[in-house]
C-alpha cells in the first residue's frame, strides 16, 4: 500500500465548478486510496451566502475516496487565509499535500503524478513545489517532466519540509530582493511576479501564492512541471476572486501515466526558455489584445 498524500480541496460559493473539480478527482487512478479533506469557506456576504450552501450540500455526498473529510469555517477566511491555514495543517499531519481549488479538471493521472513526485524527490531539498498546470508550449521536444523555478497555484503539491520556508510577511520577501533577483524572478520582465507582490504590499491582491513563489525563488528551491499540462482551468469565466475571462491559459490535458522525471536537480534550459516565449507572446497581437478588451468589457 502506497503512503498517499491527503488531497485538500478547497471550495466557496461556486456550486458548478466544485461539482465538476471533484467529478475529475474521482476518475482519477489513485482516488479511492486517497484521503479528501474539503475546507469550505464561509460566505463574506449575505449575497454569497444561497451558492456557499449550495456547495456545503453537495460536497456532503461525496464518495469514491478512502475517505472524505468535511471542514466547514464558520466565518469567512478568504482563499488565502483558507489555503495557507489548509495546507499547514494537513503537512504538518502528513508530511505532504495535493492542493487543489473549486475551478479545476485534472486528468486521470494527476493523483499518480503527484504521489509519484513526491515520494521521488521526498529529501531533495532544493525540490519545494510540484505544479501539474503547465501553459501550451510549442517546444514538443521537452521532457515529460521538468524543473523550472516558478511555482504554478493551479494543482500542486508540497512537503512540509519545503512548506516551513513559506513566509508571509511580505516586507520580508521584498527585503531579500535586489534588481538581478527581480528579474530572475520575473522571467526577465516576461510575466508581472513583481508587481504582483509590490500589489499584494499596497493591498490589491492577497494572493498567497506569489508569496509563495517568492519564499521558494529565495531559498534557490525548483518547482517539478509537466510539459504537458495534467491540469485544465475552468476558472477563466469571471466567476472567480483572480480571474477574468480569457483563453489564453486553456490547454489540452495530458491523457497518459507520467513516467519519467529527471534525475538531475537543476532548472530545465530549454524549458524555461519555451515559457518564456509562451509568456512574451501570450496576449497576441495588438488587434488580437483590442478583440480580447472588448469581448471582457462586453461580458460585464
Amino acid at each position: 500500500m502506497q503512503n498517499l498524500a491527503p488531497i485538500a480541496l478547497f471550495v466557496y460559493n461556486r456550486p458548478d465548478h466544485t461539482r465538476r473539480t471533484i467529478s475529475y478527482l474521482q476518475q482519477n487512478l489513485l482516488a479511492d486510496e486517497s484521503r479528501l479533506h474539503i475546507f469550505c469557506d464561509a460566505a463574506k456576504t449575505d449575497a454569497d451566502k444561497p451558492k456557499v450552501e449550495q456547495v456545503r450540500q453537495l460536497v456532503k455526498d461525496v464518495s469514491g475516496f478512502k475517505s472524505v473529510k468535511i471542514i466547514l469555517r464558520n466565518h469567512n477566511l478568504g482563499l488565502a487565509e483558507s489555503i495557507v491555514s489548509g495546507v499547514t495543517q494537513l503537512v504538518y499531519e502528513y508530511g505532504k499535500v495535493i492542493v487543489f481549488e473549486d475551478d479545476l479538471l485534472s486528468s486521470p493521472y494527476t493523483l499518480q503524478y503527484f504521489n509519484d513526485a513526491l515520494t521521488k524527490y521526498a529529501n531533495q531539498e532544493q525540490v519545494m513545489h510540484i505544479g501539474a498546470y503547465m501553459y501550451n508550449l510549442h517546444d514538443k521536444k521537452l521532457p515529460e517532466t521538468f524543473f523550472y523555478r516558478a511555482a504554478t497555484s493551479w494543482g500542486w503539491a508540497t512537503w512540509a519540509r519545503a512548506w516551513k520556508n513559506f513566509e508571509p510577511d511580505v516586507d520580508k520577501l521584498i527585503a531579500q530582493f535586489d534588481t538581478l533577483k527581480i528579474a530572475r524572478f520575473s522571467i526577465e520582465g516576461k510575466m508581472n511576479f513583481w508587481k504582483q507582490i509590490e500589489q499584494f504590499k499596497a493591498g490589491k491582491n492577497n494572493s498567497w501564492a506569489i508569496r509563495w513563489y517568492a519564499s521558494i525563488f529565495l531559498k534557490n528551491g525548483l518547482t517539478l512541471n509537466p510539459s504537458q499540462s495534467l491540469i485544465q482551468n475552468i476558472g477563466h469565466d469571471g466567476t472567480g476572486v483572480h480571474s477574468n475571462k480569457e483563453d489564453m491559459y486553456h490547454v489540452q490535458m495530458g491523457r497518459k501515466q507520467v513516467t519519467q522525471f529527471p534525475d538531475t536537480i537543476e532548472e530545465n534550459e530549454e524549458a524555461y526558455k519555451a515559457i518564456k516565449n509562451f509568456l512574451a507572446n501570450r496576449k497576441g497581437t495588438l488587434l488580437q489584445r483590442i478583440r480580447r478588451f472588448m469581448k471582457q468589457q462586453m461580458g460585464r
